[in-house]
């Protein structure tokens, strides 16, 4: 097998009212964030939304052929920039406020980032009246705009570049599930609800803010880092046989070189994915 698989174009299903109901409550309220002055809220909404939305199309037309490097490089330098991000950013504030909580903090958010995905995978199982996929994404994309907020709304002195490269990882995401619900015929439509679920959560976050007290800042902040390192983790692209790398590419046990071949890509990606978050942090003035 080479690196591009090619598969049957299946056909797209009808357009998501919820997924367009979404996108007008965010137009809403980034109205209401950029009012308050909510600007950097406001743009990493707006990149999250246009980082999936922009991807999904991309992934609609790459139902009928597959390269398996573009998800590696997309995975990769996501991943890379969001562990950077988070241990550069992040986990700093959080241990400087209060070592303790912060590093309570940064266990809890690894432990509720793992639960939160190991049990989600259960949905995939049940006969719901909704897609799976979109569903998870959206649960995502809540929680992970709500902390975003909570960080951005506690500490608005907070550098725009974390929040940008937390946000990293849509553009892969979108292209992977628009590519899937596209193969399963579909509509991808409904990912313009986890796109803005980013936005939807953390405008609101951001404005009602919390107490500006050491000990809750610590705690935001530690467990916002364990929450983004462990997504980061997640999207480190695997290749091996059963990971999403390979079950997307249709990659089989049998294609070892293609495998080897792919994880020096994957080297490749997250270290350059690290690299432009320190480069861009040296660019603004370190």
């Amino acid at each position: 097998m080479g690196i591009t698989d090619t598969v049957d174009r299946p056909a797209l299903g009808a357009p998501s009212l919820v997924g367009g109901s979404a996108v007008v409550a965010f137009v809403a309220l980034s109205v209401v964030a950029f009012s308050a002055g909510l600007w950097k809220v406001g743009v990493i909404s707006w990149v999250a939304f246009g980082a999936m939305a922009g991807a999904a199309p991309l992934g609609v037309r790459a139902a009928a052929s597959v390269d398996a490097r573009r998800l590696v490089w997309g995975y990769g330098l996501a991943s890379g920039a969001m562990v950077a991000s988070a241990a550069a950013f992040l986990l700093p504030q959080a241990i400087g406020l209060d070592p303790k909580l912060g590093g309570f903090g940064v266990a809890a958010g690894l432990l509720v980032g793992f639960g939160s995905h190991t049990l989600g995978h259960r949905v995939s199982h049940l006969d719901l009246p909704f897609d799976a996929t979109a569903a998870q994404l959206s649960a995502h994309a809540l929680s992970a705009g709500l902390i975003i907020g909570l960080v951005y709304g506690t500490m608005p002195e907070v550098g725009l570049l974390l929040g940008l490269a937390i946000v990293s990882h849509k553009g892969p995401a979108g292209y992977a599930a628009a590519r899937r619900l596209a193969r399963d015929g579909r509509s991808a439509s409904v990912l313009l609800l986890p796109a803005a679920g980013v936005g939807l959560t953390a405008i609101p976050a951001a404005a009602l803010g919390l107490p500006s007290a050491p000990a809750t800042n610590a705690a935001v902040f530690g467990f916002a880092a364990g929450v983004f390192l462990h997504i980061a983790m997640d999207f480190l692209p695997r290749c091996e046989v059963g990971s999403e790398v390979s079950e997307l590419a249709g990659i089989t046990a049998d294609d070892h070189a293609l495998l080897d071949r792919l994880r020096l890509h994957a080297v490749a990606s997250t270290g350059l994915g690290a690299l432009a978050v320190f480069l861009a942090w040296v660019a603004l003035g370190a």
